[in-house]
């Protein structure tokens, strides 16, 4: 019971905290498989650390000694993942600026409220559209 919260903790964590092909892994595909090839070894070596995912890689390395091959072979790749898609959504404002602030009069500080009208709206470049994929939205 105690591990199932705390591979349920560990999926919203890295779900939140806010494998690439030709688009990026999504936060809860990421923490899905943190949460299935080291469940066992947060549960036996972090046990007490708060589960956000710089925590838990800080002591996923620490503890590497002791982790399964598994989870060794997995968590940073699964950790390089959640950056990648962090830094594909910080990009969206650079790459879709133009439509931001013309097709959706919205402003690039606050591009998250501009994201539904670049879904749908006509003329987003190839730029913008590879962009909005990359960090998830398509």
């Amino acid at each position: 019971m105690v591990r199932t919260c705390i591979l349920l903790s560990v999926a919203l964590a890295l779900s939140a905290s806010s494998l690439a092909t030709a688009q990026t892994m999504s936060f809860g595909d990421s923490a899905g498989l943190i949460a299935s090839s080291c469940g066992a070894d947060i549960t036996a070596n972090c046990r007490g650390v708060n589960l956000d995912s710089n925590r838990l890689k800080e002591c996923l390395s620490r503890n590497q000694d002791v982790v399964s091959q598994q989870c060794k072979a997995t968590y940073f790749k699964a950790f390089e993942a959640i950056q990648k898609r962090i830094s594909a959504r910080v990009a969206v404002a650079n790459a879709c600026q133009r439509e931001i602030v013309k097709l959706c009069g919205g402003s690039t500080k606050e591009t998250s409220k501009s994201i539904p009208c670049l879904m749908t709206a006509n003329g987003v470049s190839p730029r913008c559209q590879q962009s909005l994929g990359e960090a998830g939205y398509r």
